[in-house]
């Protein structure tokens, strides 16, 4: 059985800018990860938290839909507002509802004076290997994720909102990487959940099509440019795109969300400046894409369904 590897470590090389010394998105300063993963008697699922410092005096953030089947709350007073005001958390369809709850709790429990709170909360559906009907997330498994949020190297692949996934034909997960730009970061993490051809630096790695209701994923950009939120919804909408870089088939079902924040709350950056953000980021979520397969192991989960791993071999070295 193969071991998990991180796709620079297979020799794959994305794009010509450098990487954070992490190569995540915990390379942005300020920006922390926290996951609780949730696996047997038919389980493969968890959760996924992003938390930015600052986020209760809120972020500059904006959001971009690639296409809409999906469900990601606290949307529309992003849209209207361009900020966000608490982490981001993602997790399997069905718990989305009770993650957000949980997370209004913990935010109620460090803030008595709030009335109103605007959780953002993403998912892509792991129902192909976890019985996502018992809808399994607790408010303990919330709050656990939160409280252990670290800036270190988040797991990838069956970690978190990841460990039941699937993309392109292999089993998937959680993914993250960045770049830098003139002592400047861009971060992303993914959760990886979509149909089509697994594409590696424009080589065509075919597999057998799974089975698996919704095809969707979610992506988090994170950065310390000084972007305003219109800027911000420019970054997000390159970061969908960047999803075809890997053979993503943009499918009718595919809820395909990116959503974008900034610890810089001082804007002052000229759009005719944002060809390298926009290739930091197209970079970022390349990378971060290929590392949620590589990263995952092969995993049988609900009903006996399988999701076998990308087999490195078919990877290692392409250019």
């Amino acid at each position: 059985m193969q071991n998990p590897r991180r796709v620079r470590e297979l020799g794959v090389i994305v794009g010509t800018l450098p990487t954070g010394p992490l190569n995540a998105i915990t390379d942005v300063p300020g920006v922390r990860v926290g996951q609780t993963t949730l696996t047997g008697d038919g389980l493969n699922t968890g959760v996924t938290a992003i938390v930015p410092d600052g986020y209760a005096e809120t972020l500059p953030a904006a959001v971009a839909v690639g296409n809409g089947y999906g469900k990601l709350i606290g949307t529309t007073q992003v849209d209207e507002l361009g900020v966000i005001e608490t982490p981001i958390l993602l997790t399997g369809t069905l718990s989305t509802f009770r993650v957000a709850d949980a997370l209004v709790t913990w935010l109620l429990d460090r803030n008595p004076r709030a009335t109103s709170l605007n959780p953002i909360v993403g998912e892509t559906n792991d129902g192909y290997l976890s019985d996502i009907r018992s809808r399994p997330i607790t408010p303990e498994h919330v709050h656990a994720a939160l409280d252990s949020a670290s800036s270190s190297l988040p797991l990838e692949g069956c970690a978190g909102a990841g460990t039941g996934t699937t993309a392109l034909g292999f089993k998937a997960g959680i993914g993250t990487a960045s770049r830098t730009l003139n002592g400047n970061t861009v971060g992303v993490l993914v959760q990886a959940n979509f149909s089509g051809l697994l594409t590696v630096l424009g080589h065509p790695i075919p597999a057998t099509p799974i089975d698996a209701d919704g095809n969707s994923c979610m992506i988090v950009v994170a950065t310390d440019l000084p972007l305003d939120s219109r800027q911000l919804g420019r970054l997000a909408r390159r970061a969908v795109f960047a999803m075809g870089r890997v053979g993503s088939d943009f499918a009718p079902g595919s809820g395909d969300y990116a959503i974008a924040f900034t610890s810089n709350r001082t804007p002052g950056y000229a759009d005719g400046d944002l060809r390298g953000p926009f290739q930091a980021v197209t970079e970022s979520v390349e990378e971060a894409l290929l590392n949620s397969l590589t990263m995952a192991r092969t995993t049988t989960g609900h009903r006996g369904h399988t999701a076998h791993a990308v087999p490195h071999d078919l990877i290692r070295g392409l250019t």
